[in-house]
């Protein structure tokens, strides 16, 4: 339904349905040109009318314009002697290039240092990409720094919107930039890629209302006007329009939304708006990692004697070791102290820091540095505390200085793109640690590991996501959900690869970027 749109009578109110040629007052509407999806309805329905001989039906142009604009007069009927080859040589529509973006709405910058929702919508999507769409998002806001999820394509050809959480909570004010890559993948390779950046306007917590729309209109406006030098600016109609209306020098600017006469109720829009998603092209032969993560897990359902539960994979540049945590751990490997009755995540488990200690790539290779509260002994000594040390094989790190046994580990492996770290504890049964760098490519020869460690797979990451290495045939391959791990080199049965690095926990994390933010305080 729309207003009256009579010239004469500016001042109606009246209501008009559609289809309507005149209001409730009797005032004449004006005809608008045909839509696209007019135009559609009447050629499929003229196509879908049974015919019978080829000449009523050919000329299927005429029969569109026929539908929409009215009756033709006689004398504009084509002959029926026409044949129909003529008639069926039409000209074929342009072709018009698909606009897909991406429709983000459901931000709301006044919720300040909470949460927040945004939903994203798929539009303009051409029919002939995949049914299911990959899309990846890489922002400071968003936990853990990157966040991946799929469009679906409904049965109605649409695709499924997709909501996306993050939290501003202890986020310095500001602009922070949302990157988006949407994947069409093709027997695993991606085939397509769309990408576009937009930008999220994260207030003061002390901001006004009115304050925050402004900034929000200064940036995602779609109409400006502009009065300069005693010039007069008018803006008349337009439903939708983000306003941005300056007069200075004596201008004069007028605005009139087509309001009845009285008083008028200005309101804010819905903070909702548009971003184009841009195709690249990619190479012939594309290496993209079909699950992309960080933070994994191998998980064995059945381990044999001297194998461990649970794999924990990780690829970061800092990987900090603490406390296990249910809710928003401030660590990457949350460690638990075992006793011979098994995982006791509450006792000694508290003597653990939430940030104790930092393995990174230095100078002399890996080394660990101690930034906890409890202390930490390296082969029996306390190194000191923020002393980084480098890792040797063989050494012995024992978490806290202050009560020994509460976790003890082992450096097994010392890689050239990575650490592996066993628990000699009660816990050594439960778990061991791949501690990876993300994007570099293993050098077999220059490894150096235990027994222990030389009979685990050599895994790596790189393209977001993790890899295995076969030495001997020298195969990579992705591994993902979907992947079977039973026919790779170093695994047994009744392996399965999970995407998170604790999946028997419901961990939840409701802030922080990333899995390792070293600008949080020492717990």
């Amino acid at each position: 339904m729309k207003k009256c749109s009579n010239p004469e009578h500016p001042h109606c109110t009246f209501w008009v349905l559609p289809g309507e040629t005149v209001c409730a007052g009797n005032h004449p509407q004006a005809t608008t040109a045909p839509s696209s999806y007019d135009l559609l309805t009447a050629l499929r329905s003229a196509r879908s009318e049974p015919s019978a001989t080829a000449v009523s039906h050919a000329p299927a142009h005429d029969a569109v314009f026929q539908a929409v604009s009215g009756p033709v007069p006689v004398s504009a009927v084509p002959p029926t002697f026409t044949p129909a080859p003529v008639a069926a040589s039409a000209v074929p529509p342009a072709y018009q290039p698909v606009q897909a973006h991406l429709h983000i709405s459901g931000f709301d910058p006044r919720a300040a240092g909470g949460r927040q929702t945004l939903k994203m919508e798929l539009r303009g999507m051409s029919a002939a990409c995949a049914p299911q769409l990959t899309m990846r998002l890489r922002s400071d806001l968003i936990p853990r720094g990157q966040v991946q999820h799929d469009f679906v394509r409904t049965t109605r050809g649409d695709w499924r919107p997709v909501f996306v959480e993050f939290s501003s909570r202890n986020k310095e004010h500001g602009q922070y930039q949302i990157e988006v890559e949407v994947h069409s993948h093709v027997d695993g390779a991606a085939a397509q890629k769309w990408v576009c950046t937009f930008v999220i306007l994260v207030p003061r917590r002390d901001a006004t209302l009115t304050e925050i729309h402004q900034i929000f209109l200064s940036t995602h406006k779609n109409v400006r006007v502009m009065a300069d030098d005693a010039s007069i600016a008018r803006v008349t109609g337009g439903d939708g329009c983000n306003l941005d209306v300056t007069a200075r020098n004596a201008g004069i600017a007028h605005v009139d939304l087509s309001a009845p006469q009285g008083k008028i109720d200005m309101g804010f829009t819905t903070i909702a708006w548009d971003e184009e998603l841009i195709e690249v092209d990619l190479p012939a032969i594309s290496h993209c990692h079909p699950h992309t993560s960080q933070a994994a897990c191998l998980v064995n359902a059945a381990p044999e004697a001297g194998e461990q539960r649970q794999i924990r994979l990780f690829a970061l540049e800092e990987c900090m070791l603490g406390r296990f945590e249910l809710v928003d751990p401030e660590a990457d490997v949350l460690l638990s102290h075992f006793s011979p009755d098994g995982q006791d995540n509450n006792g000694l488990t508290r003597r653990l820091s939430g940030r104790h200690a930092i393995i990174r790539r230095g100078q002399q290779g890996f080394e660990i540095e101690d930034v906890s509260r409890y202390g930490m002994l390296l082969d029996g000594v306390w190194p000191g505390k923020h002393k980084p040390v480098a890792l040797r094989l063989g050494m012995r790190i024992e978490l806290s200085a202050s009560i020994k046994g509460i976790v003890v580990l082992s450096v097994t492996a010392l890689l050239a793109h990575g650490v592996i770290l066993h628990r000699i504890d009660h816990g050594a049964r439960a778990e061991c640690f791949y501690l990876l760098l993300p994007d570099t490519q293993p050098s077999p020869a220059s490894h150096l590991a235990t027994p222990q460690a030389s009979c685990l797979p050599l895994l790596f990451h790189r393209n977001g996501g993790f890899w295995h290495l076969d030495t001997a045939s020298g195969k990579e391959t992705a591994l993902a959900p979907a992947t079977a791990l039973d026919k790779l080199s170093g695994f047994g049965r009744h392996n399965r690869f999970a995407s998170e690095p604790y999946p028997e926990c419901w961990i939840i994390r409701t802030e922080g970027a990333t899995l390792c933010d070293s600008a949080m305080q020492t717990a």
